[in-house]
């Protein structure tokens, strides 16, 4: 017999399946000795309350054995011959194009700029090492994408895009935890996922599909308005179909499709910093508790926002237990983001605290700010000259480009604020709210190291001050959270696309463009793991539409 029950129970209740039996048995009457199983279906922890409950969704298997796995399988059959599809980026939104691609009997064709997920690891630590970054082998750019080395954070809104269930049994089948599907906001970890994407790579080489690392797409093939195929850095061209999933930080693809006459559209932008606390001092604050998490729960996790200034400010990408990482993807740059590892273990918590730009801010006074010189040959002058070479085309309407140039303008600043390396400007977060230059700095998670820096002072007036209010409503909704044992560490840039490839909501294809279809974070149609996969798997679908082969 087969029972399924919702609990709410303590954290030392749900802490091991023989507890869970104990508790079960006692509260439904049930004799421990024929409870052969309890498997948790869903799991969640309500923290708003003095005592911190966890809720539970349950299924008890009495005098039963289960023998259905804890996840679906998708079956992959052999692709060899068949029509092929290029899939450009070995992210999330690639690879899930290409798994489905094979699901739908085409033969993915994956051409990524960056290396394997494992020698991509050399040239990350080389960031903190030496402060030299790949401009193709980096934080962004390599095979699983931005989110390989950024935490695998699975949470997801985008319910009404697609299957989430799939996506998430699609990892669990490549080896990532069943608790995936369990936990309310599920995580994989820095240190975990990279094995879960090298066998979703193997099944797309065994069932006959190619991967070609160290292969930058240099342009699209287009001939009579139909996209043809890719050329690349390595001299090889491909032909098919495109699915294009190159990631929120390839901006010479946005600069190709510009130049080229691809329509691109002005993507409104959050920019911030990264705000790190010590983890216990979390723990303590959201578990209501001096002695933190204790045995049962985990490193806690916070959410906020606030309406300051008409534009939001808030909490992006919480990486409890874990380390802000240097993210930058070319010279001249200084980015960071968040990561943590499986067991969320280290002794600091960080999260994005970023503030909503809108297109229309671009030209606002208080977003001006003391930019740095353009560097001759750098991205940021290409980004500029083509900005310059078609300014009257765009009237007094904000260029599609020009968020992007913002982004680029941030990191160069940030990156000669610390001292043209990837050593990071950082001031306590109290201070920031006061106007006043930190003469110390904690100890930090970030590894290429911190330089004490006046970030109220060199920031956008229209980003430092909603930061500053922010901050301060944020200390009084959660008392102890404004404090100069945080630190707030810039620049927070990448928190998704400055612009969005033009795609029809149907076929998914370039309106002007056939055969190429937009796809994930990097065409503006997707911001996290989860909504990428799901973004890929449509994609695939409306290619195989396209080939006549749905």
């Amino acid at each position: 017999m087969i029972h399924e029950y919702q609990l709410r129970i303590l954290p030392e209740q749900a802490a091991s399946e023989q507890a869970l039996k104990q508790y079960i048995g006692r509260e439904k009457g049930l004799d421990v000795r024929t409870l052969t199983a309890v498997r948790v279906l869903k799991r969640s922890i309500d923290a708003r309350q003095r005592t911190i409950y966890v809720n539970l969704t349950v299924r008890a298997f009495v005098n039963e054995t289960p023998t259905e796995e804890e996840f679906e399988r998708t079956i992959y059959n052999k692709v060899e011959g068949k029509p092929a599809v290029i899939v450009v980026g070995a992210g999330p939104g690639g690879l899930f194009a290409a798994l489905r691609l094979i699901e739908l009997g085409l033969r993915p064709i994956v051409v990524e700029r960056g290396k394997n997920v494992r020698e991509r690891k050399e040239d990350l630590a080389r960031i903190s090492r030496e402060h030299k970054v790949n401009a193709e082998s980096n934080y962004s750019f390599g095979e699983g994408g931005a989110g390989a080395y950024s935490d695998g954070k699975l949470y997801t809104r985008s319910k009404k895009r697609g299957n989430v269930d799939k996506i998430l049994n699609v990892f669990c089948q490549h080896g990532a935890s069943p608790s995936i599907r369990v936990d309310a906001h599920p995580h994989i970890g820095t240190d975990k996922l990279p094995r879960v994407i090298e066998n979703m790579r193997n099944t797309i080489l065994d069932c006959g599909g190619e991967v070609h690392f160290e292969t930058r797409m240099d342009a699209l093939i287009i001939e009579n308005g139909r996209v043809e195929g890719i050329e690349t850095s390595t001299g090889r061209t491909f032909r098919g179909p495109v699915i294009l999933a190159t990631g929120h930080s390839a901006r010479d693809v946005y600069r190709w499709l510009y130049a080229h006459r691809v329509p691109i559209e002005l993507k409104g932008l959050a920019v911030g910093v990264r705000l790190e606390h010590p983890s216990l001092l979390i723990d303590q604050l959201q578990y209501h508790n001096k002695n933190g998490r204790g045995k049962y729960l985990p490193a806690a996790e916070y959410s906020f926002v606030q309406q300051v200034g008409g534009r939001g400010v808030y909490s992006f990408c919480m990486c409890p237990g874990g380390f802000v990482v240097p993210a930058a993807s070319g010279p001249h740059q200084l980015v960071v983001n968040g990561m943590s590892p499986s067991n969320r273990g280290t002794q600091w918590s960080n999260s994005g605290m970023v503030v909503e730009l809108r297109p229309e801010d671009l030209s606002h006074p208080d977003l001006a700010f003391q930019a740095p010189e353009v560097i001759e040959g750098s991205a940021e002058a290409a980004t500029l000259q083509l900005m310059e070479e078609s300014r009257t085309d765009h009237g007094d309407a904000p260029h599609p480009l020009a968020m992007m140039r913002l982004q680029e303008q941030l990191e160069q600043a940030c990156w000669q604020q610390g001292n043209l390396r990837q050593t990071a400007p950082a001031q306590r977060m109290a201070d920031f709210t006061r106007k006043k230059l930190s003469y110390d700095l904690p100890k930090s998670s970030y590894s290429p190291g911190l330089v004490s820096s006046p970030l109220h002072f060199w920031l956008p007036k229209f980003v430092s001050e909603r930061l500053s209010q922010g901050f301060q409503l944020f200390g009084k909704s959660q008392r102890g959270f404004l404090t100069n044992e945080a630190m707030m560490i810039a620049v927070e840039t990448r928190t998704s696309s400055p612009v969005r490839i033009v795609r029809d909501k149907d076929s998914l294809q370039h309106p002007h463009v056939e055969g190429l279809f937009p796809c994930g974070e990097g065409a503006g149609y997707a911001g996290g793991i989860v909504s990428a996969g799901i973004d890929g798997e449509r994609c695939a679908e409306a290619a195989a539409a396209y080939l006549g082969r749905s």
